[in-house]
C-alpha cells in the first residue's frame, strides 16, 4: 500500500539484514549494550535497573534450566503470570533455549488453563504464585504433557512443583557442566521455528492458539526501528499484560533499540509510578486514557471559578495547537504566544503527572476516542493510535509523531513490509512477514482466515488518500435495527466515552429491533466525585448509579450523543447497570475489550424489558 504526504523515508535494510530469531536479537543486544540499564521495576521511589549483561546471566541460568528439564527444541512452555520483571526474563530464556512461549492470563478462568495447556502440549508451566498453582492442581490430571511447573512466587511441593531459583540452579550446573549448551541451541534456531503461541483472549468461544515464529518477532522490532519512532535514549514503561500480543511487542522492541523498560502491571499502581520512572513513552488500551481524561477535566469542573476557567481557557488554546500540528504545521504568531502562556500555567502540569518526559504515548488493542485524543494532544502528550492483531503478530499500522502524520480517529500507516487493501465488503485484508503461520489445531480455521497469504481481520475500514488506515467496526459487530438499517456499535461507543467523563462501558444493543437502547455503566472512582457534589457523598456505587439524580445526568450525555448520530443510531432508551463490568466477571477481556455478546446474553431480559410497550 502506498504511502503519501509524509517524509518517513524507513531504512529498509534493517529489516531485510534482521537476526534470525528473538534468542538471536537478544545475544546481538547484549553484545552491543551489556552495561547499559535493560530492565528494572519500580519499587519504593525508586527504580532498581539490572544491566544487559545481569539480564543475561539470569536469562542463560532459565534456559539451561529448561534444558535439565528436558525441554527440547520448539517445545511449549507455559507463563500463566501477570505482568512483571521475571516474565521478561522467563520468556527470554525459552527464546534461548529454542523454546516457544505459551501465554496465560493470570485471570484466565481454570477451564481455560486445561484448554490451554492441553491443547498447546506444554511441557513446563511458569505458575506465578499460589493461586496459579492451585489452578494447575485442579486440572493437573488432564493438563496434557506437562512434566514441571516452576513458581515464582509459591511454594515448591519438592516433586512436580520448583521455584524460579531452584531452577536457575539448576541452569548454573548444567552451564558448568555444558558451557556450550546454550549456543549449540541458538545456533538451531531458524527463522521459521515456533517463538509464541498466544491464545486469543477472545471476545467469543474457546481462545485460539496463534501459531508465531521467530520471524515475526524480528519483524516487528525492525520494521518500528525502521521507521525511527523509537531511540536508544528512549525509556519505556511497561505495564501492559504480556500474556497479549501489545505487550509482547513492546517487550521486543528494546532488544532491537536498546532503551531502558521499567515493567510493572499492578494497573493501580501506574499513576504513582508514572513520576517515578519518568518514561519518554509507554504503550497502553484506551480505557486508561479515558479514566485520565474523565478524571482530570471532571477534577477541573469540580474546582470551579478561577481555575475551572482558566484550565478550560488552557486546554482550549492547547486544542488549536494541536489542530495546526495535524494540519502539518505550527503554532505560531498570537496562537504560539498563547500557547506558551497556557504550557506556563497549566499544561505543564498535567505532563508532570505523566513524569514530565513523555514524547507520546501509543494506543492499541481497542478504538481510541478521537475527542480524548485530541485533548491528550493539547496537553503536550500526544497518543499514536495504532492496530494489529495477533494473528498480525499485534503491530501492523501505527501514526507517527511528526506534524501532518498522526491523523486523529486512523491508525496510521502500515509498517514497511506490510501490505494491506480492502477488500469489497469493506474488510481489512493483511499480509506481510507478521502474519501468522496458523492456529494450532484448527486448519479450517486457518484456511478460512490465511486466504492466498491474506489474514483476513474481520474489521471493516477504508484507506485515505494519505495513506492512512481507518476501522470503523468489527464485521461481526455491525447489526441491523428492523428498519433496514445498518449500525456500528463501536463507533457510538467510543463517541459515548469522549462525551461523557464518568463513562465506563456503553454496550449498543438494536440487532434486529425497532430501535438502539444501550447497558451504561460508569466508573466507580469518578462518580464518587459527581456524589460528593450532588448530596450522595456516603452514598454507595450501587445507590449513587440507581439515583434518579444520575439518570438524568447520564441522559444528558446520552442526548449528546445522540446529536451527533444518525436518528436510526440514536439510543432510545437505556439501562445502568448497579456495578461496572469486570474482567474477573468474563464481561471484559484482560487487555480490556468488550464480551458484547456475553453481556448482551447476561442482561438479556433486562434488555428485552426497553422494547416492551
Amino acid at each position: 500500500m502506498a504511502m503519501s504526504l509524509t517524509d518517513e523515508q524507513p531504512d529498509l535494510s534493517i529489516i531485510e539484514n534482521r537476526p534470525a530469531s528473538v534468542a538471536h536479537l537478544f545475544v546481538s543486544r547484549v553484545e552491543q549494550s551489556g552495561g547499559d540499564r535493560a530492565f528494572g521495576r519500580p519499587v519504593g521511589e525508586q527504580v532498581e535497573w539490572l544491566t544487559w549483561k545481569q539480564v543475561d546471566q539470569r536469562v542463560r541460568a532459565i534456559a539451561a534450566g529448561l534444558v535439565s528439564l528436558g525441554v527440547e527444541p520448539e517445545d511449549r512452555v507455559a507463563i500463566e503470570s501477570s505482568t512483571r520483571l521475571e516474565w521478561a526474563l522467563v520468556d527470554l530464556g525459552i527464546m534461548l533455549a529454542g523454546a516457544a512461549t505459551t501465554t496465560i492470563y493470570p485471570t484466565t478462568t481454570t477451564d481455560d488453563v486445561l484448554h490451554i495447556l492441553s491443547d498447546s502440549g506444554s511441557k513446563v508451566l511458569i505458575a506465578e504464585d499460589d493461586s496459579q498453582l492451585a489452578k494447575f492442581r485442579e486440572v493437573a490430571p488432564d493438563a496434557g504433557e506437562v512434566v514441571k511447573v516452576v513458581t515464582i512466587d509459591g511454594a515448591a511441593d519438592g516433586d512436580q512443583v520448583i521455584t524460579l531459583e531452584q531452577l536457575e540452579e539448576a541452569g548454573a550446573a548444567l552451564l558448568a557442566e555444558q558451557p556450550d549448551v546454550l549456543e549449540q541451541r541458538i545456533a538451531g534456531i531458524r527463522p521459521e521455528h515456533l517463538a509464541t503461541l498466544i491464545y486469543t483472549s477472545g471476545t467469543t468461544g474457546r481462545p485460539k492458539g496463534v501459531r508465531l515464529p521467530h520471524s515475526a518477532w524480528t519483524y516487528e522490532a525492525a520494521a518500528v526501528d525502521s521507521v525511527g519512532l523509537l531511540g536508544k535514549d528512549d525509556l519505556q514503561f511497561l505495564w501492559l499484560p504480556l500474556a497479549h500480543v501489545f505487550g509482547k511487542v513492546l517487550l521486543t522492541l528494546p532488544l532491537q533499540i536498546g532503551f531502558p523498560t521499567a515493567i510493572d502491571g499492578r494497573v493501580d499502581k501506574i499513576v504513582e509510578n508514572l513520576p517515578i520512572v519518568k518514561p519518554t513513552w509507554m504503550g497502553a488500551a484506551p480505557r486508561i486514557f479515558e479514566k485520565v481524561y474523565g478524571r482530570i477535566t471532571t477534577m477541573m469542573a469540580d474546582e470551579g471559578g478561577v481555575k475551572a476557567k482558566l484550565f478550560g481557557w488552557a486546554s482550549d488554546v492547547g486544542g488549536q495547537a494541536a489542530d495546526k500540528r495535524a494540519e502539518g504545521s505550527s503554532a505560531g504568531g498570537l496562537l504560539g504566544v498563547k500557547r506558551g502562556v497556557a504550557d506556563k500555567l497549566v499544561l505543564h502540569k498535567i505532563r508532570e503527572r505523566f513524569g514530565g518526559n513523555v514524547r507520546f504515548f501509543i494506543s492499541g488493542s481497542a478504538a481510541l476516542n478521537p475527542d480524548v485524543a485530541r485533548w491528550f494532544d493539547a496537553m503536550g502528550l500526544p497518543i499514536l493510535e495504532g492496530y494489529g492483531l495477533t494473528e498480525t503478530s499485534g503491530a501492523t499500522c501505527v501514526n507517527r509523531p511528526y506534524p501532518g502524520a498522526n491523523v486523529t480517529g486512523t491508525v496510521g500507516w502500515p509498517l514497511p513490509g506490510t501490505e494491506m487493501k480492502v477488500a469489497e465488503d469493506g474488510e481489512i485484508l493483511v499480509k506481510g512477514p507478521g502474519v501468522m503461520q496458523g492456529y494450532r489445531n484448527l486448519d479450517e480455521a486457518t484456511a478460512d482466515s490465511l486466504v492466498d497469504g491474506w489474514f483476513r481481520t474481520g474489521d471493516i475500514g477504508e484507506q485515505l488518500p494519505t495513506g492512512h488506515i481507518r476501522i470503523t467496526d468489527r464485521k461481526k459487530d455491525l447489526f441491523k435495527t428492523s428498519n433496514g438499517k445498518y449500525v456500528a456499535p463501536s463507533t457510538i461507543e467510543s463517541m459515548f466515552k469522549g462525551i461523557c467523563p464518568y463513562a465506563s462501558q456503553l454496550v449498543i444493543e438494536g440487532d434486529g429491533r425497532k430501535f438502539v437502547s444501550a447497558l451504561i455503566t460508569l466508573d466507580e472512582e469518578g462518580i464518587k466525585g459527581w456524589a460528593e457534589q450532588n448530596g450522595m457523598a456516603d452514598a454507595d456505587y450501587r445507590t449513587i448509579v440507581t439515583s434518579q439524580e444520575c439518570r438524568d445526568m447520564v441522559q444528558g450525555y446520552v442526548d449528546q450523543l445522540n446529536g451527533k448520530l444518525n436518528r436510526w443510531e440514536q439510543i432510545k432508551r437505556f439501562i445502568i447497570l448497579p456495578r461496572d463490568l469486570t474482567v474477573e466477571e468474563g464481561e471484559i477481556t484482560p487487555s480490556l475489550k468488550l464480551k458484547r455478546k456475553v453481556v448482551a446474553t447476561k442482561y438479556k431480559d433486562e434488555l428485552d424489558e426497553l422494547y416492551v410497550d
